[in-house]
């Protein structure tokens, strides 16, 4: 589908913004853009889509090169390397300049159909719109290992919604809030419950990946689960805190019980020992839950590393390179009175 460049959007007064980061997707990319396409020109007044591909070593780069030579609305980004599951999609997100951002996969399990939807939720006042998995067609293991992860997940991370997987829409006040964290590592659905805006979830059930292979296996998805309690998290660096305050009670129960025992007959040397070592054991872990807080409130306070390092980017228009000078000003206006 070939559009004019004049009859495209400049930049200016996008009302949608597409994210949509691919890693060999080259059986995907193209049918990808054409449904999106169409939904988007149905919903929204104006519209773009942002590809970003984390490093492919198939055609997927070559085919976005052919989809942005024939429709202008359409920008991509190439990374210099693979960034992983997070930074790489957050980075499209913070780049978009729509009204609106939707990030969504390229392997069709995230339903274009869907968009009508959650646009509608939108245009009543959501601010951010999910879609939950209901359901999906995936191999025990994996599906074992996503039910795991999420119950682990849900005790210990304060900001999880079980089956949402970040496809949705995010209003521009959240993604401009969000990318003035300068999260090094963004765990984004998490920082999107963090954020407090107010959000409608749309359960559905997922279907099966389009084609080509799953970039997810079970080692994968323990990392993310890793980076996700990492940065969403204050409950695990707490843990030791809560383990102290444990012992504490329980070398208080095994004192009254040594002070007892030494009035009644003597000093008892295993209960003794066993006393003073529950003691020291309830300190350290009290000191060690003090510097874990301590060392989470440093890094959310030095956080400024690059999420991408772009080796070229398609479309684009003048002066959308730095996402994060687009921000400062946005911010610093809506504080104005």
């Amino acid at each position: 589908m070939k559009v004019d460049a004049n009859e495209a959007d400049a930049g200016e007064g996008i009302e949608l913004s597409f994210a949509i980061p691919c890693y060999n997707e080259e059986e995907n990319v193209a049918a990808m853009y054409e449904a999106v396409t169409a939904q988007a020109e149905r919903l929204a007044r104006s519209h773009e889509i942002i590809f970003i591909d984390n490093g492919s070593t198939d055609a997927t780069r070559s085919l976005l090169r052919n989809i942005c030579g024939q429709d202008p609305r359409v920008r991509a980004i190439f990374n210099n390397r693979n960034y992983g599951q997070m930074r790489s999609p957050t980075y499209a997100i913070y780049q978009a300049e729509g009204a609106a951002v939707i990030g969504m996969c390229c392997d069709f399990q995230d339903p274009p159909e869907l968009l009508g939807e959650i646009v509608r939720q939108w245009r009543e006042g959501a601010q951010i719109v999910l879609g939950q998995r209901r359901m999906e067609k995936t191999s025990w293991l994996l599906g074992t290992a996503r039910r795991m992860g999420y119950a682990f997940l849900s005790r210990l991370g304060e900001n999880i919604i079980p089956g949402v997987t970040g496809f949705g829409l995010y209003d521009r006040k959240v993604v401009d809030m969000l990318a003035s964290w300068n999260e090094p590592e963004p765990f984004f659905r998490g920082m999107l419950v963090e954020s407090g805006y107010r959000i409608v979830v749309i359960p559905f059930d997922r279907p099966a990946r389009a084609a080509g292979e799953t970039k997810n296996n079970v080692w994968t998805l323990f990392h993310f689960a890793l980076s996700g309690l990492a940065g969403s998290g204050k409950a695990l660096l707490r843990l030791p805190i809560m383990l102290s305050i444990f012992v504490g009670l329980l070398t208080i129960v095994l004192g009254s019980a040594l002070a007892v025992r030494t009035l009644m007959a003597g000093i008892p040397p295993l209960l003794t020992v066993l006393t003073v070592q529950a003691g020291i054991f309830a300190v350290l872990l009290l000191f060690i839950g003090l510097i874990g807080d301590q060392v989470r409130l440093l890094a959310e306070r030095a956080r400024n590393l690059p999420l991408v390092i772009e080796e070229e980017r398609l479309n684009f228009p003048p002066g959308r390179e730095l996402p994060a000078a687009r921000v400062a000003p946005r911010m610093h206006l809506d504080r104005q009175p």
